[in-house]
């Protein structure tokens, strides 16, 4: 996450991120674990993924203050359009491509899950290096992830209705799912929040580590989803990855179009483009094993948590060139 001040958090994310490239060792001995069997990859993440994503979101946390929250009151009209384009529009674009992509059932419901999920932590970094309005993005991040709690599980059920041709979801429970997810998002972004606002000068100094640890925790999770279906990689990620990029690449160009057409300027266009390009993968993940044991329906994300950083680097290259903004 970024200081709510504006780019000048981005120095702190790159050390974030340099000190977690010196867990690279650590990485290479988890790596062994997850060769070891299914019943390890599968207690590795029944166990560390919901504490992994609380940790995430705490981290992201942080990073706000409450004037992130009071700034969509004084800046509505570009909150208004980052937000329908990721809560709206992105699964409306998804439910297309799930819905007539050749995929199975489960893949084409993960594919859903990735776009029911709020924006990812990164995106405020991004969007920091692109030169776009990094306060318009940690508010859209941090209000998508706050309102998860209630799309997340309606947009789980209507999604199972349509692609799964069955009514039953077993003990699922909007209000059960909704509980889950307020437990492992909503309350570490609120604690992380306090944290923030009670001890800054500690948190100051402690952001940069968490933030390495965050990334770390975030590359773990993408490993164990691969390593769950190793048997079946090739196939399935070769479905998955192909519309998850399709998903990804129409869903950065719809958001530039209608931030241009919408939004108050260039700085905001990068901030809304960034924001509905990157989706926190971890979530996804997450709801998949909650609710579904995992399997198939966590691939899209793991494939789309690949891809969206290319493409997103991509973006933010034409954009430092002059060539989109």
């Amino acid at each position: 996450m970024k200081p709510s001040g504006g780019a000048a958090g981005a120095p702190g994310w790159s050390c974030g991120v340099g000190s977690a490239c010196s867990t690279i060792r650590v990485l290479g001995k988890l790596l062994v674990i997850l060769k070891t069997g299914t019943k390890s990859v599968g207690q590795l993440i029944d166990v560390g993924l919901p504490v992994a994503l609380a940790f995430i979101m705490f981290t992201l946390g942080l990073g706000l203050t409450l004037d992130d929250f009071f700034r969509v009151a004084r800046q509505p009209r570009d909150f208004l359009v980052g937000m329908v384009s990721q809560v709206v529009l992105l699964p409306m674009i998804s439910f297309a491509l799930a819905s007539t992509w050749p995929l199975a059932p489960e893949l084409a419901l993960g594919v859903m899950l990735i776009a029911a999920a709020p924006g990812g932590v990164t995106s405020n970094a991004l969007t920091a290096f692109a030169g776009g309005d990094v306060a318009l993005s940690i508010s859209l991040t941090a209000v998508t992830s706050m309102v998860s709690v209630a799309t997340v599980p309606w947009i789980v059920v209507l999604s199972h209705h349509q692609l799964m041709g069955s009514d039953s979801l077993g003990d699922f429970s909007v209000a059960s799912t909704a509980l889950q997810l307020f437990a492992i998002v909503t309350l570490p972004v609120i604690l992380g929040l306090l944290t923030h606002h009670l001890a800054r000068s500690a948190v100051r100094r402690l952001r940069p580590r968490a933030n390495a640890l965050s990334m770390l925790l975030f590359v773990l999770v993408l490993l164990g989803a691969v390593a769950g279906e190793r048997d079946n990689i090739v196939p399935y990620f070769a479905q998955a990855g192909l519309v998850t990029l399709v998903l990804n690449g129409v869903m950065m160009v719809v958001a530039w179009a209608i931030a241009r057409g919408l939004a108050s300027g260039p700085k905001q266009r990068i901030a809304i483009t960034i924001e509905c390009g990157l989706q926190n993968g971890t979530m996804a993940i997450a709801v998949g094993v909650l609710l579904f044991g995992g399997g198939l329906t966590v691939v899209p994300a793991a494939t789309y948590s690949l891809t969206m950083f290319a493409t997103a680097l991509l973006y933010l290259a034409l954009c430092r060139a002059g060539q989109v903004a």
